[in-house]
């Protein structure tokens, strides 16, 4: 398929919207349960393999997702081509009598809105990331984005940033971009946000079952407790426990706000059947 993206919209990406999360990522509080973690061992990796499977298969989402959103306004989008899977993967080919190409302008492979669609997916998925890392094990529902204000911060400034040159010319011209419609943007949203869910999933199988710490032994003397109690006190106990410490007011305003961008009508989906 046509390139996703070109060198200026990568070097864009990685020296001015990743500096500023990244730099900010070093004013993150401690962990929740750093003082229950065992003490490394000088014979440690710095990466090791479970946070190097984390990295490839976050890795992998991401590039499926920038590549995915520039095929879907090739293939889906109401506003783009509606190309089939083997016209879009054979575009080299695409001439005027072509048979396969009928009805088909070429003109369109050169068309600046999958790229577009591809870099404001990755810069959001940059922005999510950021949030991912601010614990390597904690939960975003027990360490807020407000535990790092200079990560908002940076955040906002980065995604300000990425509206310049979608909306202020010529920075379009100069990027090869065009302004997305709210429509796009619901597309973008809808791709971005699920680095987040897979994210959590992975912390907490590194919580519970990877690097539980001494989590496993605190979970023990509470069993223990909670057979010298009775069977109510038991059952609250132990569903209150995965509650201990969550941030209800950051579940209170993601939780609505997810709701609403999943429940907007979008052509994502067409991607996969039409």
């Amino acid at each position: 398929m046509p390139e996703a993206l070109i060198p200026v919209q990568l070097l864009w990406v990685n020296l001015v919207t990743d500096g500023f999360p990244a730099t900010a990522l070093g004013f993150n509080p401690p962990d929740l349960d750093i003082m229950s973690r065992p003490p490394r061992t000088p014979k440690e990796p710095l990466i090791s393999g479970w946070l190097f499977c984390r990295y490839l298969i976050i890795g992998c989402y991401v590039g499926a997702a920038t590549v995915g959103a520039a095929a879907w306004w090739f293939m889906a989008a109401h506003d783009g081509p509606k190309l089939s899977f083997y016209q879009l993967s054979h575009y080299l080919q695409c001439s005027e009598g072509h048979s396969d190409f009928a009805g088909v302008q070429c003109s369109v492979f050169e068309s600046p809105y999958p790229m577009t669609m591809a870099l404001s997916v990755l810069v959001t998925i940059e922005m999510c990331n950021a949030l991912n890392s601010l614990s390597e094990n904690q939960s975003l529902l027990k360490m807020p984005p407000w535990s790092n204000p200079w990560l908002v911060g940076a955040i906002c400034l980065s995604m300000a940033l990425h509206f310049l040159i979608l909306y202020v010319d010529p920075l379009p011209v100069i990027f090869q971009i065009r302004p997305l419609s709210w429509p796009q943007w619901v597309v973008v949203l809808k791709m971005s946000l699920p680095v987040i869910f897979m994210d959590e999933a992975l912390k907490y199988l590194a919580r519970n079952y990877i690097e539980p710490g001494n989590q496993l032994l605190e979970e023990e003397e509470e069993l223990q407790r909670m057979r010298g109690a009775g069977l109510m006190e038991a059952v609250t106990a132990r569903v209150s426990r995965p509650m201990r410490g969550v941030s209800w007011s950051f579940v209170l305003i993601s939780a609505p706000l997810l709701a609403w961008i999943y429940s907007l009508d979008s052509d994502i989906t067409n991607i996969f059947w039409e």
